[in-house]
């Protein structure tokens, strides 16, 4: 299992993805930086990470999709290799239409970094798998741009093809996102984008481990071939 975390100019979570993947679950986990323009031989996953890509100029994630690798992130994922954004790495699959939908400012347009209630929509994902359908999870949210937007047809659609794979809780949505979606996935469920940090809930140090399932559902999947694109070079 290799599993790539891209680092752009402005990613900082990008060592904590690499922190839970190598030294938690034991990965084989390498760093790609954003101008290399093909991923690792032997790629088994893609991991987006937080940040502020670019600074935000223009809008969260809309200068990144350009960047040499998402080239090859999009073939990867085209062949049913698996994805995964967190926050600003949610922004960047939206920009580059790997995901439906759009990213606003939060209603409150203010930044907002605490910890949020979860609800576990669907659990049949690749990446949800070691989950509970109705559980409940705390893990954190920081950002400014993460009201997630998709107009009532497109929301109608996710919730029917079981692509919601994440909620806030009831009272507990932090930027206004449409039908409270904290995280989705593409219709082929190799590509997920959720704006809570679950790297950052991945041991009982930080507070909670709720989020560590995402990363084990993940290689659970990998190591269970779920995903047909996994582990080819790109």
């Amino acid at each position: 299992m290799r599993i790539a975390v891209i680092t752009f100019p402005g990613s900082n979570c990008d060592e904590d993805a690499v922190h839970v993947m190598r030294h938690l679950l034991g990965a084989d986990t390498m760093v790609v930086w954003h101008k290399d323009t093909a991923l690792p031989a032997g790629t088994s996953a893609v991991i987006l990470p937080g940040g502020f890509s670019y600074g935000d100029a223009l809008r969260s994630g809309a200068i990144a999709r350009f960047s040499p690798v998402m080239g090859a992130i999009k073939t990867f994922a085209a062949q049913g290799g698996p994805v995964l954004g967190i926050c600003n790495g949610f922004q960047i699959l939206l920009e580059a239409d790997l995901l439906p939908g759009a990213m606003l400012q939060n209603a409150s347009r203010k930044f907002v970094c605490r910890a949020v209630e979860l609800e576990v929509v669907s659990a049949h994902t690749a990446f949800s798998s070691r989950y509970t359908a109705g559980e409940r999870l705390s893990i954190p949210v920081a950002h400014h741009e993460g009201c997630y937007f998709a107009p009532p047809a497109l929301v109608d659609q996710l919730r029917a093809e079981d692509r919601i794979v994440f909620r806030y809780a009831a009272g507990d949505n932090p930027n206004g996102s449409s039908d409270d979606i904290a995280g989705i996935v593409n219709a082929s469920g190799n590509v997920l984008g959720m704006m809570p940090h679950p790297e950052r809930a991945s041991e009982a140090l930080l507070g909670s481990n709720d989020g560590r399932r995402v990363f084990e559902s993940l290689a659970a999947s990998l190591a269970e071939g779920r995903f047909t694109g996994a582990g080819g070079s790109t």
